[in-house]
This record gives C-alpha cells, sequence and structure tokens, in this order.
C-alpha cells in the first residue's frame, strides 16, 4: 500500500535575514570602509605632497646629519648619518626604559608592601608618597627635578663631592670611568655564573623546603657560615667608619678586629638582631654624615650630625624589627647566594691578578676631564620616570596584597609562619597574579612617558628623529611611521615578555 508524504519542506527565508550571510556581509562593508578611507588618505596625502614638490622615500637615512647629540652611547658626530641618529635615539630610549623600570620596580614594591605594614611611620610615609606623586602631573615633576633640583646645582668649580669621586653640578654628574684589562673578562664570565649558580641554589632550596618543610642541610650550614662572613665584613667597616666619626676609640688599634669578631659572636646568639641593628646605625650614620657635610657646606655640622644619627637610628629601628631568625625556622638564606655572587667572582679575581681601575676625574680650568659624565636631562627624565612609576606600581602591589583571601594569611600563621614569612611565602606570589596584568600597563607607560624627555632637552627617539630628523629633512611621513612603529614594537615585546611571565604564575587548574 502506498503511504502518502504529507511533510512539506520549510519555506526558504531571504538571505539578508539569515543571520550568517547578514554577518557576512556587515563585516564585508565594514572592512571596504576602512579600506576606502585608508586609500582616500593615501592618495589624498599623495596628492599634496605632490602639490608641495616633496618626493616620499626613505633615501634620507643615508644623508649627512650635520648636527651633534649632547649624550650618545655609540660615536656621533655632524658627519654622522640620519640612521645613526635614529639608533642614538632608540638607544637613548632604551636605556632610560631599562633603568626605570628596574628602580621604579624595586621602589613601588617596597613601597606596595610599606603601605600595609603595622609599623604605623613607614605606612603612613608610604601612603603620603603615593598621594603626593602621582596627584601631580609627570611634566611638572620632570621641570621640578631639572630646573629647580639639577640646574640649581653649583657651578663646576663649586661642584658638590659625594663618595667615591663622584661629583654632582649643574652640568650634571661625573663617575669615575672603570677601566678594565683583560682578566677582567673572566670576572665577569665567573660573575655571571654565580649569578645562574645563586638562582639554582635559591630554586632548589624553596623546593626542598616546599617539599619537606625545612631547608636542606647544606643550605642552613652554608648560609651559617655566609651569614658569619657577612656579619664580620660589615662589622668590620662599621667599627672602622666609627673611628672617623669617634676619634678616642682610635686609642685602641685593634678596634675594628674586636669590634667585628664580637658582632659576629653576636649574630650566633638570639641578641643577633641588636648587633645587625648597630651596622646599620652606624653605616647610615657615617653615610649620611658624609652625604650631608657635602651637600649643604653652610650648615652647621652639629646640625648635620644630629640629622645623620637619626637618620641612623631610624635605619637601626627598622633593622631592629625585623626577623632574625636562622635558616632553619623558615627564614630564607638570603646570605648564601650573597656570598656567592661575591665571593666567587672576587675569588677569580685574585686568582688570576685581574687589574680594575678607575679613571677617575679632574677639574680643570672649564669643566672635568676625565670619567663619565651623565647628562642633567638624563639624571632628570630617570628621576622622575622612577619616582612616578613607582607610586602606581605600589598601588598595583597593595591591591595585589588585598585581594588575597585573609584565610591565606590566617592559615599560614596556624602553621607557625611569622609575619615577613606569610608575606613571601604565601601572600605575595599568590597576589602576583593580580599585580601582573597592571604592572604591565605601567612598564609601557614608562616607556612611552620617556618621550617627554624631549621636553627637557633629553635626546631621546621623539627629540632628535621627529624633532630635529623631521624638520631638517621635512620627511614627515617617513619619520612618523618609523617613530611609531619602534613604540609598537616595544610595547609589543614587552607585553609579550610580561603575558609569558603572567602565564608562568597563573593558577594551573586540573
Amino acid at each position: 500500500m502506498a503511504v502518502q508524504d504529507n511533510r512539506q519542506a520549510a519555506p526558504r527565508t531571504a538571505f539578508y535575514n539569515d543571520p550568517v550571510i547578514r554577518g557576512i556581509i556587515y563585516q564585508v562593508v565594514v572592512a571596504a570602509a576602512v579600506v576606502l578611507f585608508l586609500a582616500w588618505i593615501i592618495v589624498n596625502t599623495a596628492q599634496n605632497l605632490a602639490a608641495q614638490n616633496k618626493s616620499t622615500g626613505f633615501d634620507f637615512l643615508f644623508q649627512t646629519s650635520g648636527f651633534g647629540i649632547s649624550f650618545s652611547l655609540i660615536p656621533f658626530d655632524r658627519s654622522s648619518y640620519y640612521w645613526e641618529v635614529f639608533l642614538v635615539g632608540l638607544l637613548n630610549t632604551l636605556l632610560v626604559a631599562v633603568i626605570g623600570i628596574f628602580f621604579a620596580t624595586i621602589l613601588g614594591f617596597v613601597l606596595g608592601v610599606a603601605r600595609l605594614s603595622s609599623n604605623w611611620l613607614v605606612a603612613r610615609f608610604a601612603t603620603i608618597y603615593v598621594e603626593v606623586i602621582r596627584n601631580v602631573p609627570l611634566l611638572l615633576q620632570l621641570f621640578f627635578w631639572y630646573f629647580a633640583v639639577l640646574k640649581a646645582m653649583p657651578a663646576v668649580r663649586q661642584s658638590f663631592e659625594l663618595p667615591f669621586e663622584t661629583f654632582i653640578n649643574q652640568r650634571g654628574i661625573v663617575i669615575p670611568r672603570p677601566l678594565l684589562d683583560s682578566e677582567m673578562t673572566l670576572v665577569g664570565i665567573a660573575l655571571a655564573l654565580s649569578l645562574i649558580g645563586a638562582v639554582a641554589v635559591i630554586r632548589w632550596a624553596i623546593g626542598a623546603r616546599a617539599g619537606t618543610g625545612h631547608y636542606p642541610r647544606a643550605v642552613v650550614w652554608g648560609s651559617l657560615v655566609a651569614n658569619l662572613i657577612v656579619t664580620f665584613a660589615f662589622g668590620y667597616l662599621a667599627c672602622s667608619l666609627l673611628l672617623t666619626v669617634v676619634p678616642a676609640l682610635s686609642a685602641i688599634p685593634a678596634f675594628p678586629l674586636i669590634g667585628a669578631l664580637v658582632l659576629t659572636g653576636l649574630s650566633l646568639t638570639q641578641y643577633g638582631n641588636y648587633g645587625r641593628a648597630f651596622i646599620g646605625f652606624v653605616l647610615t650614620w657615617s653615610a649620611m654624615a658624609f652625604l650631608l657635610a657635602g651637600m649643604f657646606p653652610a650648615v652647621p655640622p652639629v646640625i648635620v650630625a644630629i640629622a645623620a644619627a637619626l637618620t641612623g637610628l631610624a635605619v637601626g629601628w627598622i633593622m631592629l624589627a625585623g626577623n632574625g631568625r636562622p635558616a632553619t625556622d623558615g627564614k630564607f638564606p638570603v646570605a648564601l647566594p650573597l656570598l656567592l655572587i661575591i665571593g666567587i667572582p672576587a675569588l677569580v679575581y685574585w686568582v688570576t691578578g685581574a687589574s680594575l681601575a678607575f679613571e677617575v676625574p679632574v677639574l680643570e680650568r672649564f669643566n672635568f676631564t676625565g670619567g663619565v659624565q651623565l647628562v642633567p636631562e638624563l639624571v632628570a627624565l630617570v628621576f622622575g620616570l622612577t619616582i612616578y612609576t613607582a607610586a602606581f606600581i605600589a598601588e598595583n602591589v597593595r591591591s595585589g596584597i588585598q585581594a588575597v583571601s585573609k584565610g591565606q594569611t590566617e592559615a599560614a600563621a596556624s602553621l607557625g609562619l611569622k609575619e615577613g614569612d606569610r608575606l613571601r611565602l604565601v601572600v605575595i606570589p599568590q597576589a602576583m597574579r593580580v599585580i601582573i596584568p597592571p604592572l604591565t600597563s605601567q612598564y609601557l607607560n614608562l616607556t612611552k612617558n620617556s618621550s617627554l624627555g624631549a621636553a627637557i632637552g633629553y635626546p631621546e627617539l621623539v627629540n632628535v628623529f621627529m624633532g630635529t630628523t623631521l624638520n631638517q629633512t621635512g620627511k614627515a611621513i617617513e619619520v612618523i611611521a618609523i617613530t611609531m612603529g619602534v613604540y609598537l614594537t616595544l610595547s609589543l615585546l614587552t607585553s609579550a615578555f610580561m603575558n609569558w611571565y603572567n602565564g608562568r604564575v597563573a593558577l594551573v587548574e586540573r
């Protein structure tokens, strides 16, 4: 028996009512509009350039620049080409960005942790710093550091003399130039290997502690020996400096040695914190007395001594409140990697007979000869970018720490971890997942904000290439395109690295 099929095919809809086809049409229309807009800009620009008898191309890069640059990391003079101008500007921009990111990260993390400190004075100081710095425009701060601070420094012949033959005047900072011999290459290799070894020891010690709850015995004993050596070295230095402040102690010739031995022995007892606080007080007191006396010669010595002593007391007080427990109690053995990084290169330096000399700057009739002169524009730009960006990084760090559940801190406390260990081992690793994304934005901002150096005359990329080069060659499109491409590349590379690091510390779910 035949079966009648009563099913009917669904009615066909118009193609413009199909959501898929309609979405494709919209995308084609938008893409065509963008292409037409770009084509209109290019054609219009080409017509305008032709009307002005201006040519296009990058052949200007191989023409002689004819101007000098005040600060350059590579040899440069008036006979250099425009591509060398671009290279000088790029290197100067990278120099400021790298130095600024390094110091802003350290300062920002310290301030971010300090904002949550239980110490009232430290927390309020960090809060005032952040609120003041981040609410003042960066350009205004650069003008302050450049015109009100560095340009207000004394003339060359009245330069402030700082330790290690360093001089500050209105022409910048003059520091000794290191003169390296061939054996110093081995010392440099030893330093690089020591850094790698120290990182390996740190990772091994942390991994072992995470698995067993204790640091390996070799690390504990190595840390103990390293602590003794470091304490003896710094104790000897502190006692030697104390002789310059209290001349009466010179009656005891072996005072530095005796003092260092006493401080070293004290570090083995429960009163080790007092010894470290004493070393911190003496070193800070001596350094500040020297710095303040050199920078403010008109101030009476008594006031300088009191200010230096108060600063030393503050540092000693902070160190006294620190954690002085040995590595076996969970404190990370900082002295061990520190001794590896310093001790191995020093041993190679002594064995190979390497020579490290310095070309000391000498004041001549009109200026210093020898040494390395850091122009005030560089110092002001690095200082301003570091201070400004650190305030925002501090807020990122503070918010990241506060984003960690309070239960994590309570659980760590229930395990017996002290405050510093809870922060370092439990809170900070989890807070990094929150800190890194906004931290990436701050790195990008610092790199791009380095273009403000043009306002104070620092020869970065925008100043020497998009400024002087563009004005001399008239190649506006080419110069601006290259400059934009450089900043875009730097930003993408920074973002790629930070995204990779963010992936390393991100929470992995199974």
